[in-house]
């Protein structure tokens, strides 16, 4: 695709973003993946709307994201909660708004983190969807998975996945 392509000339500052971290230990200082995230995607140019911790709670975490996808957050972060343990709800609550999944991020997010970690990458349970004009993705609650997920994954599509959401029915 070639810079100049209407895909690339959605301005990055037009597109806002907003990061929930779930987990019930971390605290505003403790919040390291929630603070990358918003770095990544600052440095990109992107405005971030809003930051969040909440508990691992499914109506809590659905509650905060249907807000913002109610507001017209273009892109709504979330880390924690992906995994297999008991705690681990992030899916559950998210699948509930979802309208159009996006198999591919957790397909690919799965594959990456393979090549990293081996076969421990098959409990994550990482994905993405589409709600409203909003995309949605939720990604595991460590340092290195963000930063796989920011890096090869989201940054690099984020503006064609925007553009096409506010694009006009043909």
């Amino acid at each position: 695709m070639s810079s100049d392509s209407p895909h690339r000339s959605l301005e990055a500052k037009r597109i806002t973003f907003a990061v929930l971290t779930v987990s019930d230990s971390r605290d505003e200082s403790s919040d390291v993946s929630g603070r990358r995230i918003s770095e990544m995607m600052e440095r990109a140019g992107y405005r971030r709307r809003e930051k969040r911790i909440v508990p691992d709670e499914e109506e809590e975490i659905e509650r905060v994201v249907r807000g913002w996808v109610g507001e017209g957050v273009d892109v709504v972060l979330i880390t924690g909660g992906t995994g297999i343990s008991p705690r681990d709800r992030t899916p559950e609550a998210v699948e509930a708004l979802i309208e159009k999944p996006l198999p591919g991020f957790g397909e690919l997010f799965r594959f990456f983190s393979y090549q990293e970690i081996g076969g421990l990458s098959l409990l994550s349970r990482a994905g993405a969807g589409i709600s409203g004009r909003s995309l949605i993705v939720y990604m595991p609650g460590s340092p290195g998975a963000v930063t796989l997920m920011m890096e090869k994954l989201l940054l690099p599509s984020v503006g064609h996945i925007v553009y096409e959401l506010r694009r006009e029915r043909e």
